[in-house]
Order: C-alpha cells, then sequence, then structure tokens
C-alpha cells in the first residue's frame, strides 16, 4: 500500500512539473495553458486519491 501512494505522490509531482512548463518557442502559449490543465487535474485527482488511502487506513480497511 505504501507503494501505491508513493506512486501517487511521483503523479502528484509530475503534475506540478507540467503546471510549471515555460513558455519557449518550441512550446507555445495554447500547449503550455494545456499543461497547465492537465497538470493540475493531475494534483487535485491523485491528491484525492492520497486522502482515501489514508482515510481507508485508519479505518482498518
Amino acid at each position: 500500500m505504501y507503494q501505491l501512494a508513493l506512486l501517487y505522490l511521483a503523479c502528484m509531482l509530475a503534475g506540478y512539473g507540467l503546471t510549471m512548463v515555460p513558455v519557449s518557442a518550441v512550446i507555445t502559449s495554447g500547449i503550455a495553458s494545456f499543461f497547465t490543465i492537465v497538470g493540475s487535474l493531475a494534483m487535485i485527482i491523485f491528491g484525492l486519491a492520497i486522502l482515501y488511502l489514508g482515510v481507508k487506513a485508519l479505518l482498518g480497511k
């Protein structure tokens, strides 16, 4: 179960990385805004999943 929580944490960090993608000549502002939306959704979804695992562990399944 700890491996799953660490995987979710890694996914949240990847989502944070997507939100911090700078706009450059290769990555246009449209693609950067798409990455921001996807990264935000990933952080929210996997954050909720980690909270669910924590509550499940506290209540004993």
